[in-house]
């Protein structure tokens, strides 16, 4: 596969990470349609391993966050600043503590945000429980496996 092919997956990858936080954007199918156009430009048994267990792991995401509590963005005070802040922390603490590092992360950035908004910590705090509460558990289940998708595709085309 060459670079500009290997880029535009990327991008499609990146594209699904970023449509887990926009409310509407299927975000999962994106990651998983980039991982399909990667597997059949590559066709080599590591990319349909990939796949098969890609697919495998989205589909159980998919079943764990439909038993979650519905989501009630209307209940809380989160805002567009504050999914990006919690997923550049989850993104951040992905990297800098590989696959667990999401979690704290992204809660990390959901209290940072919240704390430049409130200014307090006791409020910030509870903003930020309220905010897991209603939307928070539920886009962290799919943030988290579409990070382990795409850092187990990463993985593969360092290895590759």
């Amino acid at each position: 596969m060459d670079v500009p092919q290997l880029l535009l997956v990327g991008l499609v990858l990146l594209f699904g990470l970023v449509g887990v936080l926009v409310p509407g954007v299927p975000g999962t199918w994106l990651v998983w349609a980039g991982l399909l156009w990667w597997s059949l430009l590559e066709r080599s048994a590591l990319s349909w391993s990939l796949l098969v267990a890609a697919t495998a792991l989205l589909l159980l995401v998919q079943a764990v966050k439909w038993q979650l509590p519905a989501r009630r963005p209307h209940e809380v005070p989160a805002t567009p600043r504050t999914a990006v802040f919690a997923g550049a922390g989850a993104l951040l603490g992905f990297v800098l503590v590989p696959v667990v590092g999401a979690v704290p992360g992204f809660v990390g950035g959901v209290y940072l945000c919240e704390r430049l908004r409130l200014g307090g910590h006791g409020e910030a705090w509870a903003s930020t429980r309220a905010v897991m509460r209603a939307v928070g558990t539920s886009v962290l289940v799919e943030l988290f496996g579409c990070l382990l998708v795409v850092g187990a595709w990463v993985g593969a085309v360092a290895a590759g």
